[in-house]
């Protein structure tokens, strides 16, 4: 009987993730990603609101001011859940008062490009949805 290492049995069990079983850890990782303050947080680190620049270290109140709707909590736990995933870091610089930034990882900015066109879509593509939905409501009514 052959034996295996632990790195062929990592690489085994990353070979045999799939998203579709409840019980796989990709899984649980698409629940966390998919949500939109992720994407907005993602695409405003990347770029900023217009998609136009360069990624950029940003402080919570910038962050704050431009996710119009997060509640404090929200933007809180979404920013802590990104930076455990390691999509996101956070420097905290002693100056009166603390400064603290956030930035795209390595991880992140392999992220961005994805959510970056999903924000696109959905703001080239809203009067469609919106057209579609207003057909199918009187089509239903």
């Amino acid at each position: 009987m052959a034996t295996t290492t632990a790195a062929q049995q990592r690489a085994q069990s990353k070979a045999e993730y799939d998203a579709f079983l409840a019980v796989c850890p990709s899984h649980k990782l698409l629940e966390r990603i998919s949500g939109k303050w992720v994407a907005l947080i993602l695409t405003a680190l990347g770029s900023g609101p217009d998609c136009g620049g360069d990624p950029r270290p940003m402080r919570y109140s910038e962050l704050s001011r431009l996710l119009a709707g997060v509640s404090q909590k929200m933007l809180t736990q979404t920013l802590r859940a990104l930076e455990r995933d390691g999509l996101i870091s956070r420097t905290v610089t002693p100056t009166v008062p603390v400064t603290v930034s956030y930035e795209l990882t390595d991880l992140g900015l392999s992220m961005y490009g994805l959510v970056r066109g999903l924000k696109l879509w959905a703001q080239h593509h809203m009067d469609d949805v919106l057209a579609h939905r207003a057909s199918y409501d009187e089509t239903t009514a």
